[in-house]
């Protein structure tokens, strides 16, 4: 009972021990106790109480009895980071027992091997006992034991044999009243999903494995544990170190297993290392690797020397003696038949290459190069980086090409089985270091053209598919629902200058509640036309053509290399190359523009006009060089990178007075050029609460366009607005924006019931062809992964519009209306949104109050 209902069994064995127990009774009575304190309380006293049991049952004179605590005490040893004493009690458990005891103190001496990481062993005693336990017919401890042998198998990368034993296990555990084991099987075939590559439903089961830990009240460490490896894979590094930290700390509040908190701190080890923090990686890695090696754990040792060795190269620390220990831990999980065994040799001949030590790189890369052909997708990388890595050693910039185009192969598969547009960009770190050594290696063998085509293969990817749609998930449609009463209800009270804790709480719990939904949704590779198309075929020679039907338009494409722009200019049938400034200062430069943006925002603020003009002419230097003065004078595209999305473009001297739009990247602007506008002609004006000029270009608007639908006051609801944009021609809205930099998929527009967010954009159909986003800071995204944003018009762009007017900046909310009034007497004159922009500025008054109002909003794509 006390993995079926541990709070009752807990309950009834204090129960038994408060009246006058026979010592058998009295040795049971102990052993619940001290397991439910072992697995879910204090180890001091989980010990206490199996030592207890280990008396009573010798006073019962029973050896099966003896021998059974002798197993659950020598467990508990183990956890305790007291191996050898766990080992001896385990081994004196398996020579006291017979028969069906004797099978179940194997079980869990096989499951204190791996807790130790011998594999071997684990799986020779758990064979011993299943053999048995089949024989007798126990099926709760037959499950136990094919759910333990599953666990080996998956440490030793035998994903196959896993899912066999998994889905026996489960079979066995339908028929038992077992919760906590349920969860436990639950929880291993998330484990087991992940090994295979499918983290969607990695992460859907481990968030139902909680639920059900939850309902028995049970702690969750090592869900905790593989939930971390998992984010990680995500590209979710800083929320894997917080959750792995959190851990810790409430293990050591309740005085739990030493052996669990030696995993975390390896976890966090890891997510620090991924989350660009080495100082902490090389902190939390050398705590584990101490206990670990006080626990007597060699596999898990090893491990935890890997990362300290990753996290030390990550913060510049290169030198022989490092090689020599990277390839000693790298023999050591090769030995010990670790999957991670490639991922060391990678290490070691990286190290070593940055030495200059040709031949000892070239001998660990081949190594960790072979793992390139089979396993799981993040393995294949391993082994393509390798391979990538040698080839550029021996000089050869065709094989860095043709190993860095397998190994984005390999990555592209991998993030299309992610339906999220989040974790899709995050996933993209994973082949920065792929991406950056054929951008080298094009610039060397192949000029721009070839630099072009490597830049687009890793420019923005997320957005070359759109994400999958949200399911007709009525859970998450309420929880959806919910947020948006809530937050509705704390903007209220905020505004009134209530305090709102609680309601934040609450938001902040909806928000996690949609985000895990969200994270479940598993991608797919194809549209009904085919598979998706999602790199390495960009056709330099289209991209020139539309350019030419444009009318001798110009596109500049911002790569970065090692730290300096690239500015690639494609235009008049070629691409030419220009180097400009360095990406560090252009993004503090960037900073300083918005800054001063944010003044121009107020009136008064006239006399720091020279100042944002003379940024914008320094910022222009650092981003274009010599190249801007080969921008002609027809239409201008600009691609930067997710680091300089910021930007106002406009600001800068050479594109102020033209026609100017923005993308994420070539490939993306030739989609929206290329899209069709709905048949229709639909138009639909939207007017949010709160507004400080009350949205005052809407009602002009609305004559200007006759049958145009607006929606305003209490129908400027969600639901209904969602409605009216699927599949419209153009969209103005006018509402408060907010940008959410911790969570940019929260990101919003408020209207009348609540805020309008990211997510709610994703479950459109087709979004609006053209939507024009009146409101400050629409034009706001999260850079993440290696060079991809995430925010309000990067959801659009892949949901069917072809072109956004959005805010990157506070405007002055005044002089944006006659903006937006102008803005649309171009569009109803037949221009295309950039042209419209241009003519627009051009027809506001001189101050700097509109002049800066101008500048801080961008033409995005191609409509």
């Amino acid at each position: 009972m006390v993995f079926a209902d541990p709070g009752e069994a807990l309950a009834r064995a204090e129960n038994v021990l408060g009246g006058r127990p026979t010592p058998l009774h009295a040795s049971v009575a102990h052993q619940v106790i001290g397991i439910w304190q072992r697995d879910f309380g204090d180890m001091r006293l989980a010990l206490t109480h199996l030592r207890r049991a280990r008396d009573w049952a010798a006073r019962a004179d029973s050896a099966e009895r003896e021998a059974d605590v002798l197993g659950t005490l020598g467990v508990a040893l183990v956890h305790a980071g007291r191996t050898r004493q766990g080992l001896d009690a385990l081994g004196r458990g398996v020579e006291r027992g017979t028969g069906h005891t004797r099978a179940r103190v194997l079980f869990r001496r096989a499951y204190s091997w791996w807790v130790l990481g011998h594999h071997k062993e684990a799986l020779e005693d758990v064979r011993r006992a299943i053999t048995v336990l089949r024989q007798v017919d126990d099926v709760i401890w037959t499950a136990r034991a094919l759910t333990l042998r599953a666990t080996v198998h998956l440490a030793l990368g035998a994903v196959k044999q896993a899912n066999a034993d998994f889905t026996a296990a489960e079979a066995l555990w339908d028929t038992t009243g077992q919760e906590h084991d349920k969860a436990d099987a639950v929880e291993s075939r998330g484990l087991a999903a992940f090994r295979s590559g499918d983290v969607p439903a990695a992460l859907r089961l481990f968030d139902e494995a909680e639920e059900r830990y939850a309902k028995l009240g049970t702690p969750t460490f090592m869900l905790d544990i593989r939930r971390c490896e998992v984010l990680m894979a995500a590209g979710l590094a800083s929320e894997a170190l917080a959750g792995a930290d959190a851990a810790v700390k409430a293990l050591d509040g309740i005085g739990g297993q030493s052996t669990r908190k030696a995993e975390l701190l390896l976890a966090a080890a890891r997510a620090a290392r991924l989350a660009d923090d080495p100082q902490t990686a090389i902190a939390r890695a050398a705590l584990a690797v101490r206990l670990f090696a006080g626990q007597r754990r060699t596999w898990w040792e090893t491990h935890a020397r890997l990362v300290s060795i990753e996290a030390r190269h990550a913060a510049g620390r290169g030198s022989g003696r490092l090689v020599a220990e990277a390839a000693t831990v790298a023999d050591r999980l090769a030995a010990l038949g670790a999957p991670a065994a490639p991922e060391a040799s990678l290490l070691t001949g990286r190290i070593a290459l940055g030495l200059g030590w040709t031949a000892d790189a070239e001998r660990h890369l081949a190594v960790a190069a072979r793992s390139r052909r089979s396993g799981p997708p993040l393995a294949r990388l391993t082994g393509w980086a390798a391979q990538a890595l040698r080839a550029q050693a021996a000089g050869s910039a065709r094989g860095v090409l043709e190993a860095c185009r397998r190994g984005l192969d390999v990555l592209d598969d991998h993030r299309m089985t992610l339906g999220a547009s989040e974790l899709r960009a995050r996933a993209t770190a994973q082949g920065a270091e792929l991406a950056a050594l054929a951008q080298r290696a094009s610039l060397v063998s192949g000029g721009p053209r070839r630099l072009l085509v490597w830049s687009e293969r890793w420019r923005a990817t997320a957005l070359s598919t759109p994400p999958t749609r949200p399911p007709a998930d009525p859970a998450l449609l309420r929880g959806m629902t919910a947020y948006r009463e809530i937050a509705a209800r704390a903007e209220e009270a905020r505004m009134d200058g209530r305090a709102v804790p609680a309601l934040e709480r609450e938001q902040r719990r909806l928000e996690r509640e949609i985000r895990s939904r969200t994270l479940h949704m598993r991608g797919t590779t194809a549209d009904g036309r085919g598979r998706f198309d999602v790199g390495g075929r960009f056709d330099v020679g289209r991209l020139l053509r539309r350019l030419s039907d444009s009318g001798d338009g110009r596109l500049v494409e911002l790569a970065v290399l090692d730290g300096r722009v690239q500015v690639l200019l494609c235009g008049q049938g070629r691409v030419r190359r220009f180097e400009a400034g360095l990406l560090a200062a252009a993004e503090i430069e960037a900073e300083h523009v918005q800054a001063g943006l944010r003044r121009l925002a107020h009136p008064g603020a006239q006399a720091r006009l020279p100042v944002v003009e003379a940024a914008g002419r320094r910022l222009e230097e650092l981003l274009l060089g010599p190249a801007a003065a080969h921008l002609g004078t027809g239409p201008l595209v600009v691609v930067p990178p997710g680091r300089l999305h910021r930007v106002p473009w406009a600001l800068l001297p050479s594109l102020r007075d033209r026609v100017l739009s923005v993308s994420p990247s070539a490939s993306g602007w030739l989609r929206a050029r290329e899209t069709v506008p709905p048949s229709g002609g639909r138009q639909v004006l939207v007017r949010g609460p709160g507004l400080a000029t009350g949205g005052a270009e809407v009602p002009e608007l609305a004559g200007r366009y006759g049958g145009a639908r607006v929606l305003e006051e209490d129908d400027a609801r969600v639901e209904r607005v969602l409605e009216e944009l699927d599949g419209a021609e153009l969209a103005h809205i006018a509402a408060h924006g907010e940008f959410r930099a911790d969570g940019p998929l929260f990101s919003s527009l408020r209207m009348a019931d609540g805020p309008l967010i990211v997510h709610d954009f994703e479950r459109l159909d087709r979004s609006p062809y053209r939507i024009i986003l009146s409101c400050c800071d629409t034009a706001r995204f999260a850079s993440v992964g290696a060079d991809e944003l995430l925010g309000l018009v990067t959801a659009l762009l892949p949901l069917g519009t072809a072109g956004v007017v959005a805010c990157s900046a506070p405007v002055n909310d005044a002089a944006v209306v006659p903006l937006m009034i102008a803005l649309h007497k171009g569009l109803d004159a037949g221009l295309s949104l950039a042209e419209a922009l241009r003519d627009a500025r051009a027809s506001l008054p001189g101050d700097a109050v509109h002049r800066a109002t101008g500048w801080a909003f961008s033409a995005f794509g191609a409509a």
